[in-house]
Formats: C-alpha cells, sequence, structure tokens
C-alpha cells in the first residue's frame, strides 16, 4: 500500500490527469464511475477491504483526489481487531507510552475517527468503536473529547436509533464526570492544555514564566467548553429521540449556558478572536486574566455550531487568512507569530534528540481540520458575512491536502513548518499519524453533503461559483455515499461534458435521479429512511492483547517477541514506513507461523496479509495445519484474494485446534514478512 502512494503520487500519474471520465455505462440514470478500476489503481492487491465499504471521490483536482484516498488507507491501516471486543481505531501505529493498555487506543482523536467512519457502507468499524468507548471504557476521559456529539453526528448518517441510544446513560455518566473540571462561579470549563492534547500552548508557557510548558498553564479553554457544549447538545437530541423530554431539556439548556458564558467570557474584544482564561494563580499569570496572543483554537466554537446565530464575531476569520496571522504560506499557524516564544523548541525526544510536539506555531492537522471544520459550518449554517468565502475554503482544503505530501510521497506526520510545510517531529511513530480528519471535509465540505435527522438531505458544496484559475472546481463526483439505508451519489458538471448528464448539480439516490440544478446552490431532496443491512461480526480469534497471555505466536525463525506479536496483534498496514508483521529469518525454503491459543477453539475460516516490497515477497504457497493429539493435520482451505499488500482468505468446515499454523515456502532470495494472521 505505501509503494501504491507512492506511486499514485509521482509526478501525479497520468492516470490521474486523464480528460476522459472513469465512467462505465449503468441501467440506472445515474453515472458511474469504475469502481473496481480506481480502486484497483489507488490500492493494489488490497482493493478488496475498500470495494463495497467507501464511497467513491473525483475531481477535477487530482491532488484532492489522491489525498482523499490516502486518507482512507489511513483509516483501515489504523483498524485494530482486538477479536471478541470488535475493532478500534487508534491513533499511532507504534505503541506509546500514553496509550490506554492494552488496547492502544486515545480517546483524543476519536471524534475525528468516527466523523469519518461514518461514511463507510460497512457500519461495523464505527459501531465497534462506540462500543468499546462506552462499554469497554475507552472513552477514559484521558483527553478532553466530543465523542458523545460523535455518536450524534453517525446517527445523522445512518439514522440508527437503537444503536445511537444504547449508550446514552453512560453518555450521561461521562459529561458529570467533568463537573471535575467544572467551575461553577464562572459557568466554565477547564482544563491543562496537556490533557486538551494541546501542550506547549500560550496558557502553559506563560504559565511557566516562558521556561517549559509541557505541564501547567490550567485554563478555560475555548476547545473544552466547545466539546462539552457540543455533548451536551448531542444528549438533548438523543434524549428526545429517546422519548425523554426531561432529560433532553435539561441538556438543551446546559448547551444555552455553556454557549452564552463562551461567547461573554471567552471572547477577547481587543484581539478580536476566542480566547484562554488563566483557572491557575502563580507568580507568572493570575486567575480569570486572558492570555496575551491568538490561538488557532479559538475557532472551536464555529466547528461545533455554537455560533451559528451570531455574526458578531466572524471577524476573528480574518486572522486565519492574514500572512501576519495563521495563515502560513504551507499550513495555518496554531499561534500567531507575534507570540513572544512562537516556535521556540522546548522538548526533545530523549532517545534520538529529535523535536517533539508543540502547538506554539507548528501547523497541526488536528486544529487545521477543526478550523475547517468550524469554516465550512460558517459559510453553509452561519449569518451572512463579507469576510471570508468558499474560495478560501478551498485554498485551504488544498493547503491541507499539500502537507500530506513529503516530496512525491504520501506520509502525513505530526506537525509541520507552516512557513515551509516540512516535518518537524518526524520520529518513527508519527509516520501516517491518525489524529485528523480528511474525508468527512470532503464530503460535508467541497461536496457539501449535509446529513440530517429529518427525512431530507440536503447539498451546499463549498465550491465559488463562477471561479476561475486556481479556485476553480469543474467537476466532482460522491459515489454510494450511505445515507438513511440509502446509497446516495452526488455529480457536478461545470459545463455537462465530464459526465454527460448536462450542466449543474445532480443528487441520486438508489442510482435514481432525486434532485436538480444548473448551477452551485443548495439543493434538497426527501429521502425516505430504510432499515439498514445488519452489521456482520466475524470473531478473531488469533488476537493477542496481552502479550503474556493466549494466543501466543511461535515460528520456525524470527523468533524476536515484539515481532511474533505483530503478526497476531490485530493491525494490518502494508506501509514500508512502519514495518509490521512477523519476518522470516533463515535461508530455509519452508517456513511457518503458529498461534498457539492456550486451549482447543472451533475455527472455520482464516485469512492471510503478507508484506511485498524490499526484501520481502509473499510466499510461493501456503497451506494451513491445524495440531491435533500431537499431530498436524491439513486444513482443507482454499484461499481467495490475493495475500501480499493484500489479503487472502479462506473458509472450510469446521476443525477444533489448539493450535492453528501456516507453512510456508518462500522465494528464493526474498524474506517472508506475515503482516497477520487471522483465524475465525
Amino acid at each position: 500500500m505505501g509503494r501504491r502512494f507512492r506511486l499514485a503520487s509521482r509526478a501525479l500519474l497520468p492516470w490521474l490527469l486523464a480528460a476522459a471520465p472513469a465512467l462505465v455505462s449503468a441501467a440506472s440514470a445515474a453515472p458511474r464511475l469504475d469502481a473496481p478500476a480506481i480502486l484497483a489503481s489507488r490500492y493494489g492487491n488490497d482493493a478488496a477491504w475498500y470495494a463495497d465499504r467507501i464511497p467513491l471521490f473525483e475531481s477535477s483536482d487530482a491532488k484532492l483526489d489522491t489525498v482523499y484516498y490516502y486518507r482512507w488507507a489511513i483509516y483501515r491501516a489504523h483498524q485494530r481487531d482486538l477479536g471478541d471486543k470488535g475493532y478500534i481505531t487508534t491513533e499511532f501505529f507504534d505503541d506509546v507510552g500514553w496509550q490506554r493498555e492494552p488496547y492502544a487506543s486515545l480517546n483524543d482523536a476519536t471524534g475525528f475517527h468516527l466523523y469519518e467512519g461514518r461514511w463507510l457502507r460497512d457500519r461495523r468499524f464505527a459501531d465497534d468503536y462506540i462500543r468499546f468507548l462506552y462499554d469497554e471504557g475507552g472513552n477514559d476521559r484521558h483527553f478532553s473529547e466530543a465523542i458523545a456529539d460523535a455518536v450524534w453526528a453517525r446517527y445523522l448518517v445512518d439514522g440508527d436509533r437503537e444503536g445511537a441510544l444504547r449508550h446514552l446513560p453512560a453518555m450521561r455518566h461521562i459529561y458529570g464526570l467533568w463537573d471535575d473540571r467544572f467551575d461553577f462561579a464562572k459557568g466554565l470549563y477547564w482544563i491543562e492544555p496537556l490533557l486538551d492534547a494541546t501542550e506547549y500552548t500560550v496558557s502553559s508557557i506563560d504559565a511557566s514564566g516562558g521556561k517549559d510548558g509541557f505541564r501547567g498553564g490550567d485554563a478555560f479553554r475555548p476547545s473544552i467548553n466547545s466539546y462539552m457544549f457540543a455533548n451536551a447538545r448531542a444528549i438533548s437530541q438523543l434524549s428526545a429521540l429517546a422519548g425523554d423530554e426531561a432529560t433532553a431539556r435539561d441538556y438543551a439548556a446546559r448547551a444555552e449556558r455553556l454557549k452564552q458564558r463562551v461567547a461573554e467570557d471567552l471572547w477577547s474584544a481587543p484581539l478580536g478572536h476566542f480566547i484562554d482564561r488563566y483557572k491557575v494563580d502563580n507568580e507568572h499569570v493570575k486567575y480569570w486574566t486572558p492570555i496575551r496572543a491568538r490561538e488557532l483554537v479559538g475557532y472551536l466554537p464555529w466547528a461545533f455550531g455554537m455560533l451559528d446565530d451570531w455574526a458578531e464575531f466572524t471577524g476573528a476569520w480574518t486572522h486565519l487568512i492574514s500572512a501576519q496571522g495563521f495563515a502560513g504560506a504551507a499550513g495555518m499557524r496554531t499561534v500567531e507569530p507575534s507570540y513572544q516564544y512562537y516556535m521556540r523548541q522546548y522538548r526533545y525526544d530523549t532517545p534520538t534528540g529529535g523535536r517533539e510536539c508543540q502547538w506554539n506555531g507548528p501547523a497541526w492537522p488536528f486544529q487545521t481540520t477543526q478550523a475547517l471544520m468550524g469554516l465550512a459550518r460558517l459559510l453553509q449554517h452561519g449569518a451572512p458575512q463579507s469576510v471570508i468565502g468558499r474560495g478560501d475554503y478551498l485554498r485551504l482544503l488544498r493547503q491541507y491536502a499539500q502537507l500530506h505530501y513529503q516530496g512525491d510521497r504520501l506520509d502525513l506526520e505530526e506537525d509541520y513548518d507552516p512557513d515551509s510545510g516540512k516535518p518537524i517531529v518526524g520520529l518513527a511513530r508519527s509516520h501516517h499519524y491518525f489524529h485528523s480528519g480528511f474525508g468527512d471535509l470532503v464530503i460535508t465540505g467541497l461536496a457539501g453533503i449535509e446529513p440530517s435527522a429529518d427525512d431530507t438531505l440536503t447539498l451546499d458544496p463549498l465550491i465559488p461559483a463562477g471561479a476561475h484559475g486556481p479556485e476553480r472546481i469543474r467537476y466532482f463526483a460522491l459515489q454510494d455515499l450511505p445515507y438513511h439505508g440509502h446509497l446516495v451519489s452526488v455529480f457536478y458538471d461545470e459545463d455537462g461534458t465530464r459526465y454527460r448528464e448536462g450542466r449543474g448539480l445532480r443528487l441520486y439516490v438508489d442510482g435514481v435521479l432525486a434532485g436538480s440544478r444548473d448551477t452551485l446552490g443548495k439543493l434538497s431532496a426527501a429521502i425516505a429512511p430504510r432499515a439498514n443491512a445488519p452489521i456482520v461480526r466475524p470473531i478473531n480469534r488469533a488476537t493477542n492483547l496481552v502479550r503474556s497471555a493466549y494466543p501466543r505466536a511461535e515460528a520456525s525463525s524470527g523468533a524476536e517477541p515484539e515481532r511474533l506479536h505483530d503478526a497476531i496483534d490485530g493491525r494490518v498496514s502494508f506501509f514500508p514506513e512502519l514495518p509490521n508483521g512477523w519476518d522470516s529469518a533463515s535461508d530455509a525454503a519452508e517456513q511457518w507461523f503458529a498461534v498457539d491459543f492456550g486451549a482447543p477453539v472451533r475455527l472455520t475460516g482464516a485469512e492471510l496479509s503478507f508484506f511485498a516490497g524490499e526484501e520481502f515477497a509473499a510466499p510461493r504457497d501456503y497451506r494451513l495445519e491445524y495440531l491435533r493429539d500431537g499431530k498436524w493435520l491439513p486444513v482443507a482451505a482454499r484461499f481467495t484474494g490475493k495475500g501480499d499488500n493484500g489479503v487472502a482468505s479462506a473458509s472450510f468446515g469446521p476443525v477444533t485446534a489448539g493450535k492453528l499454523r501456516v507453512v510456508m515456502r518462500k522465494l528464493p532470495g526474498k524474506r517472508i514478512r506475515l503482516v497477520e494472521l487471522k483465524a475465525f
């Protein structure tokens, strides 16, 4: 997969720039993108994972298209199979010291993960993840969060009432726990920036007298108060959906009170921006004093719809497009350059001496996503204004897309120099980092999909009408987007030559035209809800979460414990920058890798994935065997699919086994890297 994305971005291959549309004929009224061809081009042997899952996208901007598909590759690779606990989405591929053990979960990026995952036709990944967050303690408040809001956002797409309401009591319980960060006198939430996932911000640096900023700096921040507003609103809406009007009114009132307090107390008239006020009181800063510089986090109230009906604050958006403000040449600054400690490097990784994450200026995909969410909300739902426009959204989305590139290679990292666009941290853990969103910005922003709880769908693409030059998008297509049990497709064609269905914007539901207009602008259609397909949950019996427990891995060679564990850790990825799996370590032609379940288990299927590239190649052939009465017996497994940088799967008649192994014959001169073995 990593190699595929290197090639896809190399000089933007001719197939990315082809003028002829990638269409196939269809009996329905809707045009059709050629899904098999597109997915094979983007994902090679792993295309089968994406088929029937992701919505297809194309536009006249080849770079946006490429990053869109790359971001789904990040999403796919960050799905960790926990066995009977289902799937979760991770932030890092490598284990980090601050993750929740033994799952490798973190709750700070969860909102993005769910906003992205709600657009998959396979609803298992988001559904499993939400179950983990509320049933398995995954929402542990390690960081500030807007997870209830993300559950509501998912409901707006799939309309699954039962799934949305299942965890409502837990949502209310967790919301109440945040009282430990609530100042009842001020009516606002406060947090330490580190626990807001934003260490080395103005409040923490200044609270240290400019000496540090990793810890400390407790403050009433726009971020946590926006999250808690969004969560209160979501709990109110979900309670209304459940018929609990008293709770709905209670949480609606909480949201309204927070909205008023943020507007009155966190708005700085001198700075023309939403800012922190200090909770901490020490020799450097005083309680309730506002911080002295603007930060990108000040756009969070817009990201969650807190300010849809207030026009008096929109002047803050001038700072986003000002070269003296947040507008770096290559990315959005997290702090304006006028700040005394702008881009001062405080923290270094001890083993390598490399620079560590700080949010005192660097461009950060996390807050870039939030700012773009806020801008989209302002443009689609806010009061009329002339400060910032749709052309700015498109330009900033394209700038963000460019951050995903390192030369001709796609690799999103943790943070960047906002003027050069070069990665700052660049540690081993940083490659293909999933602490941000992108697909949702394309779907709800650029393509303008506005999901709702009622039986309508509205389109409002954030494309400037009548634009020329770099602002121009001549066409786009979004195909097979799940919505309320249907499949929705949207096609925009400036002059009618791309899709040959006429000029303008067209909305199709299950292949039938549901609405159209000849120009860009809002378009709505009634869509009666329909039941979703049931979620299928095969359980992987080979996942190991606790290294000292079963199942355990053994191999004919390459006995390094972590590499053995990699092949049964529930992670499947093929990025060369992130070696993942067990590697053979001998020249013997035949190699084997075994899983000891610790007790007999009943199995009816298996999946194998191998990395192909560099000195590694998938084996020439392989077979499954199971151990019974001290003897290895063959499993009558016939694999389909390509396991090299993809998944080969097999179903077979039931076998009861204490151990299962794959026996492989390697190619001459090549080693085997078994990325993952799954057994069902």
